[in-house]
């Protein structure tokens, strides 16, 4: 029998988070979910750190002013696993959707912009931690592996997903086409922060990082992009300058085909909602025939792309057997004149 294509339907939330509240978020989430499920969605997909909300204060004034809003932030954040992960991956086995969140990752003692996979039966199957956080983002999060770069091969086709200026780095989108990346989701915050100085380059800009992603991988793109609350705004902004900078809205949320259409959206940029789309995983093939830039539209004699998806852990602890020659051998050195080990020496026979 020939191969089929299944027609994904699929849910893109743009909403405000309840902003640094991470129970209150959660509820928020598993609200969305619920309504994105009984609009007959199989794949929910929410913004960049949506739980519990992006740290808008990096760029509205000194480190020193953030400071009391990054320790809120980091007893917001989640854990994974955790008690907000087990709530999160109940929705999703209840509701029987697979579920892609945005949030705020804890992982030791550093903060992570984190995009987590769980599927229709609850397990966690990914987690992919932004590869290089942008700008002053790097006084929030540190940088994702190598090995957080993958595409997960599911009922609902082969699923993969990028935060924000990820989009912009070359090299990284040429290797998740590699992967043979279908559904794609790009998580995105709120594009405010341009509004007082150039009201559409914030959206514009994005939106074109991901209709590119589109059309250059041949893959659907769901962008999906927060909201910028008042309470937000009332927080942050005590200032006409701040004011000027984040303002209410911030929504570009947009659903892209293969060929870099616009397949559903974006809605009102002040609007919450769920946008849906039915994505026909047959249109690829159509697309991939007139250029596949990791298949037959490549030139690897000419070009080729090295990556590294090894993990890489601060501290590599060495194994029992190790350990135990390390010890004896510290104890000789302790043990021997001087401090030094003695020479080894031979008896005649």
């Amino acid at each position: 029998m020939p191969d089929s294509y299944p027609v994904v339907r699929v849910a893109a939330i743009q909403a405000a988070p309840v902003w640094l509240d991470r129970e209150a978020c959660t509820e928020k989430a598993i609200s969305l979910i619920e309504e994105a499920a009984q609009g007959g969605a199989q794949l929910v997909t929410f913004p960049e750190a949506w739980l519990p909300g992006y740290p808008w204060w990096i760029w509205l004034g000194s480190p020193a002013w953030g400071v009391p809003f990054f320790l809120e932030m980091y007893a917001n954040t989640v854990e994974i696993p955790s008690a907000t992960t087990r709530t999160l991956s109940e929705a999703a086995r209840a509701n029987g959707v697979h579920l892609v969140m945005g949030m705020d990752e804890k992982g030791g003692g550093s903060l992570y912009c984190t995009q987590l996979w769980i599927d229709d039966q609850g397990e966690i199957i990914g987690r992919h931690r932004k590869l290089k956080a942008t700008h002053v983002e790097r006084t929030v999060w540190g940088d994702g592996p190598g090995s957080d770069l993958f595409v997960l091969d599911t009922p609902l086709g082969k699923l993969g997903g990028l935060n924000c200026w990820e989009h912009v780095q070359p090299l990284t989108r040429y290797a998740m086409y590699s992967l043979g990346e279908q559904v794609h989701v790009g998580s995105w915050p709120s594009f405010c922060l341009y509004t007082g100085l150039a009201p559409a380059l914030g959206a514009e800009a994005n939106a074109a990082a991901s209709r590119t992603y589109a059309l250059e991988g041949q893959v659907f793109v769901i962008h999906t992009s927060a909201i910028v609350s008042q309470a937000m705004v009332d927080r942050l902004c005590d200032t006409d300058e701040r004011r000027a900078l984040l303002t209410v809205g911030g929504g570009a949320t947009a659903i892209y085909g293969p060929d870099g259409s616009t397949v559903a959206g974006p809605p009102p940029a002040t609007e919450e909602g769920i946008l849906f789309a039915d994505l026909n995983l047959g249109l690829i093939p159509l697309a991939k025939m007139a250029h596949d830039p990791t298949g037959h539209y490549s030139r690897p004699d000419v070009t080729q792309l090295l990556l590294n998806r090894s993990p890489r852990p601060s501290v590599e602890q060495i194994g029992q057997e190790a350990m135990a020659v390390a010890g004896n051998l510290a104890a000789e050195e302790a043990t021997a004149p001087n401090g030094h080990p003695a020479e080894a020496t031979t008896t005649p026979g």
